[in-house]
């Protein structure tokens, strides 16, 4: 997850799904999930469906390669 600019918020949470093969999942599916976990400011407000994470030789997520993705 990452912060996306927000003229109001500062920032708002958007999410990155890899979905398993075979698996639909849709924008709204994962909004209404994360919103049922977790405390009203911390609610998912955009989602991408990602191919594969990018990671790092070291195995971490290389979150400067998501802020770029368009």
């Amino acid at each position: 997850m990452i912060g996306l600019p927000d003229g109001e918020a500062g920032e708002i949470p958007k999410a990155f799904v890899v979905t398993a093969q075979g698996e639909s999942l849709t924008e709204g599916d994962v909004i209404a999930y994360v919103a049922e976990q977790v405390a009203p400011y911390k609610k998912v407000r955009a989602v991408e469906f990602i191919e594969v994470v990018p990671k790092s030789a070291s195995g971490k997520i290389l979150r400067k390669d998501l802020k770029a993705a368009p």
